[in-house]
């Protein structure tokens, strides 16, 4: 099996897209430092994920939700739980992905 996951920094209240073979073991690797653009914004909570039988509809799926409509379905329908939760936490504002933090900061 193949996964796609979201991810969610609770300290910064940014979203994380990706695809693995073995979920457990890289949800540690982006808890560890070791994934170079996660690093960054320790720590890593899983929020969503869904089993796929190739590598290449796992992979299909995790570029689709980081496309702009794909990520408004994922906010939408998957999301959604992790985000009330995190409203109850201190966020203070609507989600962002980790590419538009990025851009912000250089």
């Amino acid at each position: 099996m193949y996964y796609c996951y979201i991810l969610l920094s609770s300290e910064f209240h940014i979203f994380y897209f990706g695809s693995t073979e073995n979920l457990r073991l890289r949800l540690k690797q982006h808890n560890s430092s070791e994934v170079k653009s996660t690093k960054p914004y320790l720590p890593w909570k899983l929020v969503w994920y869904g089993a796929f039988e190739t590598e290449k509809q796992a992979r299909a799926f995790e570029l689709y939700l980081k496309t702009g409509s794909g990520k408004s379905f994922a906010y939408k329908r998957f999301v959604s739980v992790a985000l009330k939760k995190d409203f109850v936490k201190g966020r203070k504002g609507s989600p962002k992905s980790s590419e538009t933090r990025r851009a912000k900061e250089t």
